[in-house]
């Protein structure tokens, strides 16, 4: 019990600091800046550049830049920072709720935090110079499960779960709960913003799940490359360009929108 208790006390001291709270606000704003090159590297794929339209390609694509490399090590902090955050969130609640908060709560902030820790690990191989393209790494893991009946069966688990957390964006957006995640009363602008970020995000996820189902279905690993490949898919139907272009714009707003979250996300 007296663990326990120092634990929650540790915790809730972590929470009452500014700098820590100001440093996972920082990862929202690494989030952002990630999602807009995303959505460059898409726009830039409609006009028959190169790259990868996902996580690797954009912070490949700053790692490249002057600075880059710092300013990595810089991302790899807030991202871990925004990760402990969620982590400490799933075990006392938010900090600017009155009680522990729900099950479903807690179930989610651990979920997100699982998010940001994938996202450090990534970062911190590229701040390192030891990252690789993600679509290439989701096809050689697809590749080796796709050896036997028990691997194929977690591919159809990991797309499914995809395309479900891709419909629940959608839902977020459709349905406008992501103004449940803000301090205070919002503008229209902010409203739309979140709208068109959070719905253009889904349908990428969905993509992304169903080329996963797919690969195993046509026996294929090549095909589960994760947002990438199911942004380049967009592109190889009629009106690509367009489509390509629409979700690049698409992706861009939900950056758009994590500065929002750095700002006013209900910590």
């Amino acid at each position: 019990m007296y663990v326990n208790s120092s634990a929650g006390d540790t915790a809730q001291r972590a929470q009452d600091s500014d700098l820590f709270e100001k440093a996972a606000r920082g990862g929202h704003v690494v989030s952002g800046l990630v999602h807009l090159l995303i959505g460059y590297i898409a726009i830039r794929l409609a006009f028959g550049d190169s790259g990868s339209a996902d996580q690797s390609g954009a912070l490949g694509t700053l790692a490249a830049q002057p600075g880059g490399r710092i300013a990595l090590w810089v991302a790899v902090v807030a991202f871990a920072a925004l990760a402990l955050w969620r982590i400490i969130e799933a075990v006392i609640g938010k900090k600017t709720d009155q009680d522990a908060g729900s099950a479903m709560d807690r179930l989610k902030a651990l979920a997100l935090a699982g998010v940001y820790i994938a996202f450090t690990w990534t970062t911190f191989q590229f701040a390192s110079g030891s990252g690789e393209s993600s679509g290439q790494q989701n096809a050689g893991m697809s590749a080796r499960l796709m050896e036997n009946g028990f691997g194929k069966a977690a591919l159809v688990l990991i797309g499914l779960i995809v395309i479900g957390v891709g419909g629940y964006h959608v839902y977020k957006g459709v349905s406008k709960n992501f103004l449940d995640d803000l301090e205070g009363h919002q503008s229209k602008s902010v409203e739309r913003l979140g709208i068109a970020g959070y719905v253009a995000k889904g349908i990428a996820l969905i993509g992304a799940g169903g080329l996963v189902v797919a690969a195993v279905f046509t026996s294929d690993p090549s095909k589960a490359t994760g947002i990438d490949g199911a942004i380049k898919t967009l592109g190889a139907q009629p009106f690509g360009r367009f489509l390509l272009i629409l979700a690049g714009v698409g992706i861009g707003l939900y950056g758009l929108y994590a500065f929002v979250l750095a700002r006013r996300a209900q910590m």
